[in-house]
Formats: structure tokens, sequence, C-alpha cells
């Protein structure tokens, strides 16, 4: 008996995650219907717009590398170009999020390169502090990092993404570059 309820949870687990665990839904966004993918790390709902997000997507990483650092693995981002796509991966309020090192999701808000810096900086705090550190690394490092470095252009964010920004910007002042990411490890 015991057996076999092992092994019902064991071949139910990935429908259970997919069903109740949409972030997940980034692994396989083919799945989601009206997603396609034109490459292994650009997708979208709208297969006319792919080369409007294959732009974005390589001037965001192009960016990100010549000015923060080195991906080890390029993020598959899914372009969203309507709200159900979007929270068909779990999402709705904000214009993109990352899921750790797996990928990104784009809004329709969020075709933009600011956002897809933003994100893209995200990921690569998850690559090179380990998902779990940057899950649990502080609220001003995470959204501050990703605010300044992206060289978002908005003056005053809304609060308190603002002080983030600004907090962020007096620590990375006082860190050695070189060791910045041991640095972030240790907040």
């Amino acid at each position: 008996m015991l057996k076999r309820l092992f092994l019902v949870v064991l071949l139910f687990s990935p429908a259970a995650a997919w069903a109740l665990y949409k972030p997940i839904r980034v692994l396989a966004p083919q799945l989601v219907v009206g997603v396609s993918c034109a490459t292994e790390n650009i997708c979208t709902d709208d297969t006319a717009r792919f080369g409007e997000a294959e732009r974005l997507y390589n001037d965001a990483l192009k960016f990100v590398v010549s000015s923060v650092a080195s991906i080890e693995k390029h993020p598959r981002v899914i372009f969203c170009t309507t709200e159900a796509c979007f929270h068909s991966f779990g999402f709705i309020k904000s214009s993109a999020n990352t899921v750790g090192v797996i990928g990104i999701v784009i809004s329709p808000r969020g075709w933009n390169q600011t956002y897809l810096r933003h994100e893209m900086i995200h990921h690569i705090q998850a690559e090179r502090m380990g998902m779990y550190k940057q899950w649990r690394s502080p609220e001003w490092f995470k959204e501050g990092m990703a605010y300044s470095l992206s060289k978002d252009s908005r003056k005053n964010l809304a609060e308190p993404f603002q002080q983030y920004r600004a907090r962020f910007e007096e620590w990375y002042q006082s860190v050695d570059k070189e060791r910045l990411w041991d640095e972030a490890i240790n907040l």
C-alpha cells in the first residue's frame, strides 16, 4: 500500500507542481497555450513580435554583461503581449518577474530595456549568490541593485524602491567591486 502511494505521489508531483506553482511553467513555456519559442531563450505569445523581442533581449543582455557581470546561462525570457499570458505564469500586478535562474516573464507593460535589464540583474544575482541566498538577501540589495545598475531613468521611484536604490548605491560605493558577490552573499 505504501509503495503504491509513493508511486502515485511521484507520478503526479510534476503535474501538481505545474498546476499549483505556475512560475514553474517557465521551464516549458511552449506548453502554455499560445506561447511559442523562436529560440531556446526567446518565447512570446505573438509570433509577429519575435523580432522586437529578440532586439530587446540582445540589447539588454549586452548592456547587463558589459556593465554588471557576465551571465553563465543566458535566461529564457517569455515576452507576453497579453495579460492572460502573463497571468498563466502566476503573475498579476508586476510588469516583469524573474524565476530564479530558470527564466523571466515580461508582461505587456514590460516590453522595454529598463524592465528587461532589471530582471536580468535579478537573474545574475541568483546565479552568483545561489537562489536561496538571493531570495534571503535584503530587499534593499536585491531591488536597489536592479534599479540602480539597470540605469532606470526614473528620477523618483515609488517607495520603498527609491530608498532601496539609494541604500544600494551608498553600499555599492563602499564595496571593492572585485569582491562584490562575496560581499553580497554576506549581507
